[in-house]
């Protein structure tokens, strides 16, 4: 993020491209199976996790994933402008929005992602050196199914005490997604040598390669 990279110290690179080895177990937990679909077609998932670049940067390299977007949830229409949200006070998070294929990559396949390889969700507030609660971590769901397979995969997590601090992941209602500013659309596939994408971005990329090849898809 722009306010990311003024703060671009040695410390700072050397924290934002750390904090995606979260000391989670090395065989991460499966989800719940989620409930059969209602219908055929696409379906879409709302999750906040840090950077959003980074956030969309993973799930764009899913198979079964459509279109990932870049974008604002938790807040109101008149505040969903990246400046305003960037003060951490408008309620909103920086989210992406998901469109998947539930007979190729499900819901709950989803969140293991989020959880194992997008972000750290014992971060309250943060991720490495972005402050804020437009960094907090969240789940927005829009089905009392996603709500349950969210419940349910935290509860595994924690009592597998997967990672050496509780989850602070929010499970909330979505709203509105707000599409964020053009500019921040597909930032890391446009910019792949910009100093923040390196060594925040690229390792979560990376290690989403390493640990899921059956579920990798090229850009």
């Amino acid at each position: 993020m722009f306010h990311s990279l003024k703060r671009l110290t040695a410390a700072t690179v050397f924290l934002a491209a750390a904090f995606t080895a979260n000391a989670a177990k090395p065989n991460f937990p499966e989800p719940p199976t989620d409930p059969a679909p209602a219908a055929k077609g696409m379906a879409t998932a709302v999750l906040a996790g840090g950077c959003f670049w980074g956030t969309e940067g993973v799930f764009e390299h899913v198979k079964g994933v459509k279109e990932v977007l870049t974008g604002y949830a938790g807040g109101s229409a008149k505040d969903a402008d990246y400046e305003i949200v960037s003060t951490g006070r408008t309620g909103h998070a920086e989210s992406v929005q998901i469109t998947y294929d539930p007979a190729v990559v499900s819901y709950g396949q989803l969140l293991k992602i989020f959880f194992s390889v997008a972000h750290d969700p014992t971060q309250l507030d943060h991720q490495g050196n972005d402050y804020g609660k437009q960094y907090r971590s969240a789940i927005f769901y829009s089905t009392p199914e996603q709500k349950k397979v969210a419940e349910e995969y935290i509860k595994q997590l924690n009592d597998a005490k997967t990672f050496r601090s509780k989850i602070v992941t929010q499970i909330v209602p979505l709203e509105k997604f707000y599409k964020a500013e053009e500019y921040h659309q597909d930032f890391v596939k446009r910019n792949p040598t910009q100093g923040y994408v390196v060594f925040a971005e690229l390792p979560k990329i990376r290690d989403l390669k390493a640990k899921y090849p059956s579920m990798w898809k090229e850009w």
